[in-house]
């Protein structure tokens, strides 16, 4: 028997061995050759990557999780499609508004050049009033076109899935009014060709103060009319629950989303999806480590060996289940972090103090020498960089903030601090608090496109419950829509003889 054992136990020892060599053959992981300067070490395995994984990762087998497949490539081709329709559809609605805008500032010259082309010889002569009416028409003129420039030539701040109803209304509106006014020029003067010029030039006066009207009601319908909140708009992220309130006017659907989306970018801090990996449970690594052995083998005693197998199995089952509670290892996990966390800043703090420290020294000693050796900030930042970026990179790594703050921007920044006089704190300031979107750059935004999702349409305005959602690649932000309570003050008068009182002396008191 003992042989037996002894020869069972050499063979399960081969076949373990043939395993094991198995396995390493079919999996190897090769370390990267050197580690990158913001690389990310701590998370190596989750979904977010460091900036130079293209450069330091190995591929073991199969696809590599960030090549780009065929939908991605449909994709791409989508949005670049999508961006060029929307490119040539802005282009179109600027050139329509140049086309009526040139009718509209040459029709009144039009009505007092054409007199004098089609029939000069009898035209009466033009008196004081009537020239003072050319200097009325110029003026106006002026203040119109100074007008619409402010108003409606101003740089698109986002492309609307839908036309802008009013703005629609108001072109329409003037081009309406413009043709109405040919029409009756057309009937009544040209055909008849008219001699009193006079009435031709306050007939032209009377087509440019209307359009000076219409300019005035397009800035109360396009303006004014938002200026007075009559919505609170809660807006949440759907990935984190980050959440922004804003009151707002009588806007449309459409409208309303431009406006949350320009205030997002400076509210809203940045998107980190690193923060939003689960935490790994310590006691799946503990039952995910532990294996159980049939010391005897499948042939002799099966039943005892099944026997103690199942109950090594319900030891470790009630092992298991007493060790099972999450809310301590959550307790201990953040503890744990927020412990590293603190750890790390600390020393992130004195490294960059040292290395200011090393900087003014740096400037006294450079006062010193000519002014040809004199070091600029972009030298000095490149200089002291390494001496903080070990403690840099730690902290970055530690808070997960490493994907967004490159070595060329922290560089960047740190010659800015040089140059501008900021203490140490000041520049640390960006990295020991997560800013909002608009301090990073355009590529960590990882929003190009909004999709707007709602069930009402999204040119009408905005209602008490109206829910909407505003979708890009990684997350959504979820709007949801109350209307402001109307507030009633009622007035409490207070009589001024209410708040006199009468004190009385006693020879007892001390008073």
């Amino acid at each position: 028997t003992w042989r037996k054992r002894r020869e069972r136990s050499r063979d399960r020892h081969k076949s373990r061995s043939k395993e094991s060599s198995r396995s390493e053959k079919s999996v190897t992981i090769n370390a990267p050759p050197a580690e990158p300067l913001l690389g990310d070490q701590s998370v190596r395995g989750e979904e977010v990557q460091d900036d130079n994984w293209g450069e330091t990762t190995t591929a073991v087998t199969g696809t590599s999780e960030h090549s780009l497949s065929q939908e991605d490539i449909v994709r791409i081709s989508k949005d670049l499609d999508d961006s060029v329709g929307l490119d040539c559809k802005r282009y179109l609605n600027v050139a329509l508004s140049v086309i009526l805008g040139l009718v509209v500032f040459l029709t009144p010259l039009a009505f007092l050049i054409l007199p004098h082309l089609l029939w000069p010889d009898r035209l009466r002569a033009c008196g004081t009033a009537c020239e003072g009416l050319f200097i009325s028409v110029a003026f106006k003129l002026l203040i119109l076109l100074l007008a619409v420039w402010a108003l409606f030539f101003r740089p698109p701040r986002a492309g609307l899935p839908r036309i802008f109803v009013f703005r629609a209304l108001l072109a329409t509106l003037v081009l309406l009014f413009v043709l109405s006014y040919w029409l009756f020029y057309g009937v009544r003067i040209l055909d008849s060709q008219d001699e009193d010029y006079q009435g031709i030039v306050q007939y032209a006066v009377s087509l440019v103060d209307a359009l000076l009207f219409i300019h005035y009601l397009a800035i109360v319908l396009l303006e004014l009319r938002q200026l007075q909140p009559f919505f609170s708009l809660c807006v949440t992220r759907s990935t984190d629950g980050a959440t922004q309130h804003y009151n707002l006017g009588q806007l449309s659907i459409q409208r309303a989303a431009v406006v949350i989306l320009e205030n997002y970018y400076k509210d809203f801090p940045v998107h980190n999806p690193a923060l939003l990996t689960a935490s790994k449970s310590r006691a799946a690594k503990h039952l995910a480590g532990l294996k159980v052995y049939n010391v005897d083998g499948p042939g002799e005693n099966n039943a005892a060996a099944g026997i103690a197998q199942s109950q090594s199995r319900a030891m470790i089952a009630a092992a298991a289940r007493r060790r099972d509670s999450s809310h301590n290892e959550l307790y201990y996990e953040e503890a744990e972090h927020e412990r590293r966390v603190r750890k790390r800043r600390a020393r992130l703090v004195v490294a960059v103090e040292e290395a200011f420290t090393h900087i003014r020294r740096m400037q006294e000693e450079e006062q010193k020498k000519a002014p040809g050796d004199v070091m600029d900030p972009r030298e000095a930042a490149q200089a002291i960089f390494p001496s903080m970026a070990r403690a840099l990179q730690k902290y970055l790594r530690t808070t997960r903030q490493q994907h967004l703050h490159s070595m060329e921007s922290i560089q960047q920044h740190l010659a800015f601090s040089i140059t501008n006089n900021m203490t140490p704190k000041a520049f640390l300031e960006s990295y020991l608090t997560t800013g909002p979107t608009l301090q990073y750059g355009k590529d960590r935004w990882l929003a190009r496109q909004w999709t707007l999702i709602s069930e009402a349409s999204v040119t009408s305005g905005l209602k008490d419950g109206t829910v909407f959602l505003l979708k890009c690649i990684d997350f959504s932000l979820v709007v949801t829509t109350k209307k402001i309570p109307y507030i009633q003050l009622a007035e409490e008068f207070i009589d001024p003889k209410s708040h006199k009182f009468m004190l009385r002396l006693q020879s007892e008191t001390s008073v």
